[in-house]
């Protein structure tokens, strides 16, 4: 079965998240959360990693983590298969706990979407349909480093938060956890006054849905990386957002590439005729290369529905001397990024 691939390298910043199987309950009472965070603490231990932020939340964590070395992969299989031994052994019960891979979305640090991830999993507590405002207050889910940012007494020894206060103007004494407070408590009250509390943020939308959480510099690096992960491997292991975005820059550079030999300018596409054999060579060197849909190669080709478009490629392919499309192929088959 594909799976995502997974991005390491030496001081990676990740949100990571992972649910229960069937969206069970991983935290079952407070002793399951005191056992995974004693778990989560014997694995910083182990890896080193820095821990910004996390919150424990009945079927699933969220967890804002830096691994100065690149064994996020490593660290986490310890992790999650030391504390389903531990939970199993606890209540008596065999088998999975979490559901499936857990989801790691590379941070980036410029900009403010390191503070907007660390926000996102302080406020999860308060993003739950039906949660009530008026009653509950967000330093009330102890399961959460929400509590050890306000208060030092109530922090576990590993969790780092000099990079989420310093980022917000602050430091991390007496003054400076009282205004990350009141910084809080102004955000629950943007919640509480929207109709829909768990999108109040546009931000949120980019770390529930998306590959990464950075801006496009972020993303071009992500991408680069992705090329070490899967060269040399079967391109039908992997999938996800992450592959097919590295997918379609790797068609860019090769459009780019097939126009170039052939003669062709960008601006020239559009008035050329559809079934251009130039247009199906370029077409054909990109379906050969990479795995980005037909749809997307004919948008970018300007070559309308093209519904004959596998005949074409076929064509193009077998084509003879003086035949249609044989120089254009000539020219483009063995390129190689």
């Amino acid at each position: 079965m594909p799976r995502k691939p997974r991005i390491e390298y030496a001081g990676a910043i990740y949100h990571v998240m992972c649910r229960g199987n069937r969206r069970e309950a991983i935290f079952r009472n407070g002793r399951d959360s005191e056992m995974f965070l004693d778990t989560l603490g014997e694995t910083v231990g182990r890896c080193g990693w820095r821990v910004h932020a996390y919150v424990l939340m009945g079927n699933h964590y969220h967890m804002l983590l830096e691994t100065p070395e690149p064994n996020l992969v490593a660290g986490m299989r310890w992790l999650q298969g030391t504390y389903t031994q531990r939970f199993n052994a606890r209540h008596g019960e065999c088998g999975h706990l979490f559901q499936g891979r857990y989801k790691a979305l590379p941070v980036g640090r410029e900009g403010g979407y390191f503070s907007a991830a660390a926000e996102y999993i302080h406020l999860n507590p308060a993003r739950v349909k039906g949660y009530d405002f008026e009653k509950n207050k967000l330093a009330d889910h102890v399961w959460s480093s929400y509590p050890g940012y306000g208060w030092k007494r109530k922090r576990v020894e590993w969790l780092c938060v000099d990079e989420v206060l310093s980022r917000a103007g602050l430091s991390d004494t007496p003054s400076g956890r009282g205004n990350y407070r009141k910084k809080m408590e102004l955000r629950m009250k943007e919640l509480a006054e929207s109709d829909e509390p768990w999108k109040a943020d546009e931000d949120w939308k980019t770390i529930r849905r998306g590959w990464y959480i950075g801006d496009e510099d972020f993303r071009d690096k992500m991408l680069d990386l992705l090329d070490g992960v899967l060269e040399g491997r079967r391109r039908d292991s992997f999938s996800g957002k992450e592959v097919d975005s590295h997918d379609e820059a790797a068609a860019e550079r090769l459009v780019a590439a097939g126009l170039e030999i052939i003669g062709i300018a960008e601006e020239d596409l559009p008035e050329m005729k559809m079934s251009s054999p130039a247009k199906y060579a370029v077409a054909w060197l990109v379906r050969r290369n990479t795995s980005v849909r037909n749809r997307w190669i004919k948008d970018r080709l300007h070559m309308g529905t093209a519904t004959n478009f596998a005949d074409f490629l076929k064509r193009i392919e077998t084509s003879k001397r003086g035949k249609w499309g044989f120089n254009e192929f000539r020219k483009i088959k063995n390129i190689k990024l």
